[in-house]
């Protein structure tokens, strides 16, 4: 499929922008807009309940024609097709990639290896459903008879990343009679503080972990064992009515004194990143309840049909992927800012630090060759109005170009007051301010001393989307993220890279089961690393015996 595929440097619409480039490069929004009054309503998308408007990017409509012709010409619709039908995308570990399938209909067919996965999805959907009914019933019992009141999810990176950032985004709609708490990080304070007020006797767990081998969650999820049979007296039958396990590791989850048939799983054509909506998702099925979990998944569903079937230039993944792509790697743009304002999402930014990063952040192409182009760029950001009290100051006035996404809702989770109109106020004035800024003509008419002119003069030119839709629901939270993954697919179709594998990550843990024996060792161990790390090792075993 994609030797095929012209490097991207040398496919027409590539050199064409480049060319393109040069003329707009320095035309500013204001002029662009003076142009064409009608721009504002011209260049939106909707779809699912999702309207963006990307209007305030620097871009004109021969612009976006180029744009879906580099999609076109980088292979993006047979990668989409081949992605839906289950093809192993993932070169890199010769692996499907179908996060798609996780919340695709009953009665669909996606076929891996010939085999229809849509039904195994929905029998594991099943049984997280049944569980999640007796334990918000009470039905579900601990060792002791009480029924649970606090679930802790133990995991890590997309185990931990998606659960978390569903739950606060959904809060509103969660089980407030329980309490939820998340474990990732291997410093003993995330645990420490997540168990300090709970009783064992009403706390489940929930460790996810494919093969229940991972470093930390498996640390983690040890310590709460542990925690566990010294708070109840040491029976470890008591274990199975107090801790699950997502994973596919029959073996060890059995060991570790989990019931087997408490084990939800998942597959290995699932991605970490992309698994909030598996069994990886059982945190987030016990906090909404089963209705809102399949609302959920239905609003993923919706946006990948739409990305699936919809022209390139009314994609809404694809129109901000490309979008994305014009500032890295014509621009220079380094990084792009996700301002959700909503304060529940105010850890959708992290969760999409992983999801593109994670997926983008590589540097040779599907056939192992060096790009000589950027790759994925910095993704960040806060919700807002916080973030204008923040980091603002470098968008609007610094020396940084840094496109923004800003994420709305006509209508408020919590109506209270005029707090949602003056919210939105804020939005669609930021998003303003960014395009058209302020001249040093305009700062003068409002009568400062002259030194103070250039000081509050506003550039302007900066490019930003405004996304738009009713409320944030189950089913809208859905769509959000399902964008955002099919942004990153675009992304990497273009930039012909993997988007599904992370060796990136591999090394760092290697070298880290290496020395966590010299530093636990009683005697001095030989060390064989560089100077630097030699000299570490042995200033924290000194400071450990002798003090700091």
């Amino acid at each position: 499929m994609t030797a095929r595929i012209k490097p991207l440097t040398r496919r027409p619409a590539w050199r064409a922008l480049r060319a393109h480039y040069k003329d707009i490069q320095e035309r500013h929004l204001r002029e662009l807009f003076a142009e064409d009054p009608k721009r504002g309503e011209r260049m939106t998308a909707e779809a699912v309940g999702i309207l963006l408007d990307y209007s305030k990017n620097r871009i004109t409509g021969e612009t976006v024609k180029f744009l879906v012709q580099l999609a076109q010409e980088s292979g993006l619709r047979d990668r989409i097709h081949a992605m839906f039908s289950g093809e192993k995308i993932n070169v890199t570990e010769k692996r499907a990639v179908l996060h798609v399938a996780l919340r695709a209909p009953k009665g669909a067919s996606i076929l891996v290896e010939g085999e229809n996965v849509v039904p195994q999805v929905h029998a594991v959907l099943d049984k997280m459903e049944d569980f999640s009914k007796r334990v918000r019933s009470g039905e579900w019992k601990g060792h002791t008879g009480k029924r649970i009141k606090n679930v802790v999810n133990i995991g890590i990176g997309g185990s931990d990343l998606g659960p978390v950032m569903a739950y606060e985004a959904l809060k509103h709609y969660s089980e407030r009679g329980m309490v939820f708490r998340f474990v990732s990080n291997i410093d003993g304070t995330d645990f420490a503080e997540a168990v300090q007020d709970l009783n064992p006797a009403d706390t489940l767990f929930i460790v996810s972990s494919k093969t229940f081998t991972t470093l930390e969650t498996m640390t983690n999820a040890q310590t709460a064992r542990d925690w566990f049979l010294n708070g109840l007296g040491g029976d470890v039958k008591a274990v199975a009515k107090h801790f699950v396990a997502v994973s596919t590791n029959s073996a060890k989850v059995s060991e570790f004194g989990i019931d087997t048939a408490n084990m939800f799983e998942f597959w290995d054509w699932v991605g970490g990143r992309y698994s909030m909506d598996s069994a990886i998702g059982l945190s987030t099925m016990l906090a909404i309840g089963p209705e809102n979990f399949r609302s959920l998944l239905d609003g993923f569903h919706q946006m990948d049909e739409h990305f699936r079937t919809a022209p390139f230039d009314r994609n809404l993944p694809v129109l901000m992927a490309l979008l994305s792509i014009w500032y890295n790697n014509f621009f220079g743009a380094q990084s792009i800012a996700v301002l959700p304002y909503e304060q529940y999402l105010k850890r959708f930014p992290a969760y999409l630090q992983q999801l593109t990063m994670e997926s983008n952040g590589k540097r040779v192409t599907l056939d192992g060759t060096e790009v000589d182009y950027q790759t994925s760029p910095v993704y960040w950001g806060e919700p807002g109005t916080n973030g204008q009290h923040s980091f603002y100051q470098l968008i609007h006035q610094g020396t940084k170009l840094i496109p923004c996404d800003f994420i709305a809702f006509v209508e408020a989770v919590n109506p209270i007051g005029r707090h949602h109109d003056l919210l939105m106020a804020n939005v669609f004035a930021q998003a303003e301010a960014l395009a058209f800024g302020r001249t040093a003509e305009e700062v003068r008419a409002e009568g400062p001393p002259e030194g103070l002119v250039p000081h509050r003069v506003f550039e302007g030119n900066r490019p930003s989307n405004t996304l738009l839709a009713d409320r944030l629901t189950p089913t809208t939270l859905g769509k959000l993220v399902a964008l955002y993954e099919h942004v990153v697919f675009t992304q990497g179709a273009v930039w012909n890279i993997d988007s599904f594998d992370q060796w990136g990550v591999e090394l760092g843990k290697v070298l880290a089961q290496r020395i966590v024996p010299e530093l636990e060792s009683k005697k001095e161990p030989s060390l064989s690393h560089d100077g630097s790390t030699n000299h570490l090792i042995r200033r924290y075993r000194k400071g450990r015996h002798e003090g700091f």
